[in-house]
């Protein structure tokens, strides 16, 4: 029999791990990146239904889980990562992406405060570079400008 308290409790780790990617693919969706909103709220979302299917299977470990969470969004990453002459374009993408991924399982392991508080860090971290007075100071870096 199902258990509907459960089901309703899993159901709103998974709204809130998709809300905070969405957030964070917010930023992505106003600078014209390529990923958006769509794939950062998906990574949250996938990365935190992998961690409750994984609190649930008996005898399973949940932190083999989660380690192969963090090896297959990174494989997701290095799609994203392009190599032009000595510029690389998509680490920032990809970084963050990787670190959505971690806003999901945590949302799906229920630490609903530590999982905000990285969504809201990894978006002021994105914002950041749109700040006249540090964006500036990156125009002359030789970073790549999608890295910013």
């Amino acid at each position: 029999m199902m258990d509907w308290e459960l089901e309703m409790q899993l159901a709103s780790r998974l709204i809130v791990a998709t809300v905070l990617g969405g957030l964070i693919g917010l930023e992505r969706l106003w600078h014209r990146r390529e990923a958006g909103v769509r794939t950062y709220a998906s990574v949250a979302m996938g990365a935190c239904v992998f961690a409750l299917v994984s609190q649930h299977i008996p005898g399973a470990d949940p932190s083999r889980m989660a380690a192969n969470i963090v090896t297959g969004v990174g494989f997701l990453g290095a799609g994203i990562i392009m190599r032009n002459g000595n510029r690389t374009h998509g680490l920032t993408t990809a970084a963050t992406i990787w670190a959505t991924a971690a806003v999901g399982t945590g949302v799906g392991y229920g630490m609903y405060m530590l999982s905000s508080l990285a969504a809201l860090i990894i978006f002021l971290i994105l914002v950041a570079h749109h700040l006249p007075w540090l964006g500036a100071k990156y125009e002359h870096s030789t970073e790549d400008k999608d890295n910013l």
